[in-house]
């Protein structure tokens, strides 16, 4: 595989550091929201529309583009639900003082993950939460859903990963992890595989079909790894880090390909914090602490 590593544009408007990023509705199209509590959409780089404003800081969100629906997490004030279309909110679900790190989805079931250590599982088909449940004392930072085994990991920061059924959420493996706080995870290779990333700076690799046995460590990055998204049709996995730069994977052999920074590819200066990849549009992006996200031509 060969890689041409280009940044397309850089697109700016952000007042504080941007923490998620969400595909649109439309071609080319995706969703930023940060510590400025801004939810913006993108189609052009100089052409961002502001979809909505709230109190605090967001660190993940959820969309359902057939539906113009998207799901914002805003910190100590709940889960919005914004019309993307008419821009208006829709409903607004208190969840208590905490910070929201992730949502994902299985089937019309959304999982979000708290600071508190909490599991909430909201049904998108009613708007109503069916399920509230503790996984630790500490954050839990990230979540991966295992469609075809029925499962979900979630990454804590009390250095731990447990696996859970999705049928009746019991805890079925704890994985002794990090040396630090687990910030994201990520099926791959058929969902065979399990790969963790955090504060310790290392990728852990996990064999799903044999207990979640520890595989492989690698050490990936200077300092904490934010973000580990799986691009399936190049079999490559991205990593984003406090270091400021992004690596490429090969996910077959866990061998570094390419590496994306400042020096070589005019990357971002401070912490890359989260990856999208655009399927239709071929492209990576890439949002940061320094208040810009960037698009990347890999090949």
């Amino acid at each position: 595989m060969n890689f041409n590593i280009e940044k397309i544009e850089t697109f700016t408007g952000h007042k504080d550091c941007v923490y998620t990023l969400c595909e649109g509705n439309s071609l080319n199209s995706f969703f930023s929201a940060g510590g400025d509590g801004m939810v913006v959409e993108w189609a052009k780089a100089d052409l961002g529309k502001p979809i909505a404003k709230v109190e605090n800081s967001i660190y993940t969100m959820f969309n359902l583009p057939n539906e113009n629906r998207l799901w914002i997490a805003n910190n100590t004030q709940g889960l919005h639900l914004i019309d993307t279309k008419e821009k208006k909110e829709l409903l607004n679900l208190p969840l208590g003082k905490v910070s929201m790190f992730d949502i994902k989805k299985n089937n019309h079931l959304l999982i979000i993950a708290d600071n508190i250590g909490f599991l909430h599982i909201l049904d998108t088909e009613n708007n109503k939460f069916v399920k509230h449940f503790e996984g630790s004392q500490k954050s839990a930072r990230s979540i991966a859903v295992n469609s075809k085994r029925n499962e979900m990991a979630v990454g804590f920061s009390d250095w731990k990963i447990r696996i859970y059924d999705l049928e009746n959420y019991k805890l079925k493996y704890t994985l002794d992890a990090h040396q630090n706080s687990v910030f994201s995870l990520q099926y791959f290779n058929d969902e065979e595989m399990l790969v963790s990333g955090g504060r310790d700076a290392h990728l852990m690799i996990w064999d799903c079909q044999n207990g979640y046995e520890n595989a492989e460590i690698i050490p990936a990055h200077l300092f904490a790894i934010n973000h580990i998204i799986y691009i399936e049709e190049h079999k490559i996995l991205a990593t984003s880090s406090m270091d400021k730069s992004i690596k490429i994977w090969d996910s077959e052999n866990l061998k570094l390909k390419k590496v994306i920074d400042k020096s070589k590819n005019a990357s971002h200066g401070t912490s890359v914090n989260k990856l999208l990849w655009l399927e239709k549009d071929q492209v990576l992006l890439s949002a940061s602490d320094d208040r810009t996200i960037s698009m990347w031509n890999l090949f």
